[in-house]
């Protein structure tokens, strides 16, 4: 079975952030992951961490105003020196945690764009991102995320990730592959996994469609699991979904699916 890490933005959420740490510890994950940690100071969270015995595996560099609806900077015009000092953030607090992965968020289809525009500027700021990521031991992941959730998200496809990924043509720079987002947009899940595993550089899980635990749904994680063996991946699977109810009472999939 995958070694899976708990999204401690989306799950444990009846703690308080500082506190989900060790309730993660406690219900068994060896690491978490978690969209952003900039509200608190590098060594706070990695106090955390350490009291905690976790691992933290992935969080995003910084998306631009979140609140106000932003959801990434890597293909906006115009924004190309914040994105540039938020990709030194990202790696401050990646080596003061001890992080090996971040994820950069493409940002969302700006209208009436010139055709091309976007795509040029995406494909230069992640190569900016992953040399100076490289220079840490730090791989850059892009996420295809599907439409529904994130309308007008940039990025939206696993073709579309992967032809970004050759085009940049870092070595260091790997798609993250949510297969809650892959089942909404693609579907054909085993199929993609087997095509692209080599230049996959982080999993997640839900369920789908409603974003629940991955035992409640349309997609069979059992085989997916045993498909993820087959293949011999090696890496963390984070689980980015919304419990239910209170999260420790819905951890039995883990068990059920043979975790």
């Amino acid at each position: 079975m995958p070694r899976f890490a708990a999204n401690l933005t989306m799950m444990f959420t009846e703690h308080p952030f500082p506190q989900r740490f060790a309730a993660a510890a406690r219900a068994g994950f060896g690491a978490v992951e978690f969209l952003f940690p900039y509200e608190h100071a590098p060594a706070e969270v990695a106090s955390w961490l350490r009291e905690s015995g976790l691992a933290n595996v992935l969080f995003n560099m910084p998306p631009g105003d979140w609140a106000a609806g932003e959801r990434g900077l890597a293909s906006l015009p115009g924004r190309e020196a914040e994105f540039r000092a938020g990709v030194v953030r990202a790696l401050e607090y990646a080596q003061a945690l001890g992080t090996p992965r971040l994820h950069v968020m493409a940002g969302l289809v700006v209208p009436g764009a010139a055709p091309g525009i976007q795509r040029a500027l995406y494909v230069d700021n992640l190569r900016h991102a992953a040399r100076a990521a490289a220079q840490h031991g730090v791989t850059v992941l892009i996420e295809p995320i599907n439409t529904r959730d994130m309308p007008g998200y940039f990025l939206s496809t696993q073709a579309e990730a992967h032809a970004i990924r050759e085009e940049v043509g870092e070595p260091n720079l790997m798609v993250q592959m949510d297969l809650y987002h892959a089942q909404i947009m693609e579907g054909d899940i085993a199929t993609k996994l087997r095509r692209h595993l080599d230049h996959i550089g982080h999993i997640q899980i839900a369920g789908v469609p409603a974003r629940n635990e991955p035992d409640d749904g349309e997609l069979d994680y059992r085989y997916l699991f045993r498909l993820l063996d087959e293949l011999g991946y090696a890496g963390w699977v984070g689980c980015e979904y919304r419990p239910r109810g209170r999260t420790e009472d819905g951890l039995g999939w883990m068990r059920g699916i043979g975790a």
